[in-house]
């Protein structure tokens, strides 16, 4: 009789997940990257609301060659300062790969070229974006120019100068950071 309690309990949740997935208009074949893509996008292309930044967990971190953000507030200034820089921002190609590990964790790849307009000239960047997801957030956000690792004192020869780039992109993200109101949204 035991037996038939834990295999009716367990058919429970598997209704319920399935009662879930049909509300939601998600089948168990969801990709990770299907609710996170399309804010990315937003945040590349420098038209992010704060609703695009609830793909990230509180404690997140993003990092490219030139910054090193952590939160959500420093985040934000990160994305939200692209527009102040660049006269049009967008990701024009990219692919994705997936690698999860559980249901709502795994990493992210998104090869991918992004399109930039500073002073009127063109600047295109190949980058490899790394998404590390956790419980349907993103808990780290790395930005590889040219595909190659971010300098800091586990990829670099010598862990002095790791150190140094890893202080340089955290003074740049402080000073972005004030300079972009703390993290606050833009008014509407």
């Amino acid at each position: 009789m035991a037996k038939a309690a834990v295999e009716d309990k367990g058919m429970d949740q598997i209704r319920k997940q399935e009662a879930k997935e049909a509300v939601d208009g998600v089948k168990g074949s969801r990709r990770l990257s299907d609710a996170i893509m399309p804010h990315i996008l937003k945040l590349y292309a420098s038209s992010a609301t704060s609703h695009d930044f609830e793909i990230y967990a509180p404690n997140a971190t993003f990092e490219d060659p030139l910054m090193c953000a952590h939160g959500v507030k420093q985040i934000k200034s990160a994305f939200y300062s692209l527009s102040k820089v660049f006269s049009e921002s967008k990701i024009v190609e990219y692919s994705i790969q997936e690698n999860t590990t559980a249901p709502d964790r795994g990493e992210i790849l998104i090869d991918n070229k992004q399109h930039y307009k500073i002073l009127g000239k063109d600047l295109d960047v190949v980058s490899l974006i790394k998404l590390r997801v956790e419980e349907g957030k993103v808990v780290r956000h790395e930005d590889w120019w040219d595909k190659k690792p971010l300098w800091n004192r586990d990829t670099v020869k010598l862990p002095l100068i790791g150190r140094l780039a890893e202080t340089l992109r955290r003074g740049s993200m402080l000073a972005t950071h004030a300079l972009m109101r703390f993290g606050k949204d833009p008014n509407p």
